[in-house]
């Protein structure tokens, strides 16, 4: 397939080009007013200076087609007889080849808000996901020529790339190491920023950001993975409440038996391990009966 790369054009500033043929077509009118009450074909002779005036004034007049507008962030692409010839994109008041079709081409950023998707994640869970995709056209003469339309094949494309995105992670993870589309949402959205900009490079675009905007599991798990999740908070928040209480049962030991305040024996030390356990993985308040054992001064 031919690849169509932007180029400038040959213009000419407005002001100037007006200037220029209101002069054509007033010289012509000037020329060509003996022309009207000839009466024949010898008189017609005579008057050549008068058909060239006439002539003048029509080339004014075809000449008007070629002026054009162009505001900020848009172009202009120009085609002559079904070829390619430029792209204006310097805004303000221009003259260009009149002969030339002229094609609007925006250049602002937009948005796209993507549907939502459902899709099986990375452990094959439905779920439901969606993104939103700014981005603008960098290459006018791409986003024309290379594609039938690209606002519609920005569409499709992202909505193909957030598909197979949500197919390569997991939706949760509890592996530190492990990205997930909920836990990881800065190296979610650069995963998905690179894939759409390589699948809308043939069509010009630039795509500047992209993030999810959506994110739950499908209705039909929502409430299992739900219970799930919460007892997976669950087990990881014990876990942490039994680390740290060992960890101050460990120091509590340590520093009695460093400081030499008390000398513990094997049961006494048993039993202490027992009750501080108790008391600091206990949900609820609770008032323990402590024993001690011996203590030897």
């Amino acid at each position: 397939m031919e690849r169509i790369q932007e180029i400038p054009t040959f213009k000419v500033n407005g002001f100037a080009a007006l200037v220029g043929i209101i002069a054509i077509a007033s010289f012509g009118v000037w020329l060509g007013k003996g022309l009207v009450g000839f009466s024949n074909i010898n008189d017609l002779l005579i008057y050549t200076n008068n058909l060239f005036g006439i002539g003048l004034v029509i080339v004014a007049l075809v000449a008007v087609k070629g002026f054009l507008t162009v505001q900020p962030n848009q172009a202009r692409v120009l085609v002559f007889l079904g070829n390619y010839v430029g792209s204006v994109r310097t805004s303000g008041f221009w003259w260009v080849n009149p002969f030339a079709s002229k094609q609007l081409v925006s250049l602002r950023v937009r948005n796209f808000n993507s549907d939502k998707l459902k899709v099986n994640d990375a452990k094959g869970n439905p779920i439901e996901i969606a993104a939103v995709v700014v981005w603008r056209v960098v290459d006018s003469a791409k986003a024309t020529f290379d594609v039938n339309s690209y606002v519609d094949f920005v569409a499709i494309q992202s909505e193909t790339a957030i598909r197979g995105l949500a197919s390569r992670y997991p939706y949760d993870t509890n592996q530190e190491n492990l990205a997930s589309l909920r836990g990881s949402p800065e190296e979610i959205a650069a995963a998905l920023k690179e894939e759409l900009q390589a699948r809308l490079e043939v069509s010009g675009v630039e795509v500047i950001d992209s993030r999810i905007s959506y994110l739950a599991y499908a209705p039909e798990i929502a409430q299992v993975m739900l219970r799930r999740q919460q007892a997976q908070a669950i087990i990881a928040a014990r876990q942490e409440i039994i680390e740290g209480a060992l960890s101050m049962v460990e120091m509590s030991i340590k520093r009695l038996n460093d400081n030499q305040i008390i000398q513990l024996d094997e049961e006494t030390k048993a039993a202490m391990i027992n009750n501080l356990l108790v008391v600091l993985t206990a949900e609820q308040n609770i008032q323990p009966v402590v024993n001690t054992g011996s203590i030897k001064l």
